[in-house]
C-alpha cells in the first residue's frame, strides 16, 4: 500500500469520526452541545448523523477491505458521489454565505448553534466559521484531493 492510500484511509476515518461525533461528544470550546440540542431535536440529530455518516462509513470500510487489491467500480462511484456532494454541501452551507452571498437565516441559526465556540476567522455576512468545522473542511478537502490522486494517477479503480 502506498502513502496516498494510507493518507486517504486516515482522511476517510477522520471524516467519519467528525460526522459521527461532533454533535454528540463534548469537545470543550470546539462545540456547544447545549446550543446544538436547542436548535435540533434528538430525532433530527440522530437522523442527520446517521444519513450523513452512512455513505462515508461504507466508503471507508470498503476502501479498507479492498486496499490490498484494486477497488471495484461501485466503490469509486460511491466515493466520488459522496465526496462531491459533501464538497458542494460544505461550500453551499459555509463558504458561499461567508464569502459571497449573505444568508441572514443561516447566519442567525449559526450564531445560536456555534455560540461560544472557538473561531479564528473573522465574522463576515453574519457568519463566523468555527475552528472545528474549518479543520474538518481542510481534512475533507485533503481527502477529496487524495481521491483525485488515487483515481487519476494510480488507477486504483477497476473498470466495469
Amino acid at each position: 500500500m502506498n502513502w496516498v492510500l494510507h493518507a486517504f484511509l486516515v482522511g476517510q476515518l477522520l471524516v467519519v469520526l467528525f460526522i459521527a461525533v461532533h454533535d454528540w461528544a463534548p469537545l470543550g470550546a470546539l462545540n456547544n452541545l447545549a446550543a446544538i440540542r436547542a436548535t435540533d431535536t434528538l430525532p433530527r440529530r440522530i437522523l442527520v448523523t446517521f444519513l450523513s455518516a452512512l455513505p462515508f462509513a461504507i466508503g471507508f470500510a470498503a476502501t479498507a477491505e479492498y486496499a490490498a487489491t484494486t477497488f471495484p467500480m461501485w466503490l469509486g462511484d460511491l466515493l466520488w458521489i459522496s465526496y462531491t456532494v459533501g464538497l458542494y454541501g460544505m461550500v453551499r452551507a459555509w463558504y458561499l454565505p461567508y464569502l459571497l452571498v449573505a444568508d441572514p437565516a443561516r447566519a442567525a441559526r449559526y450564531r445560536v448553534r456555534f455560540a461560544n465556540t472557538h473561531a479564528f476567522l473573522p465574522t463576515r455576512n453574519g457568519i463566523r466559521p468555527d475552528t472545528l468545522h474549518v479543520c474538518f473542511h481542510a481534512v475533507f478537502l485533503a481527502t477529496f484531493i487524495l481521491l483525485c490522486i488515487l483515481t487519476f494517477s494510480t488507477h486504483a479503480f477497476m473498470v466495469g
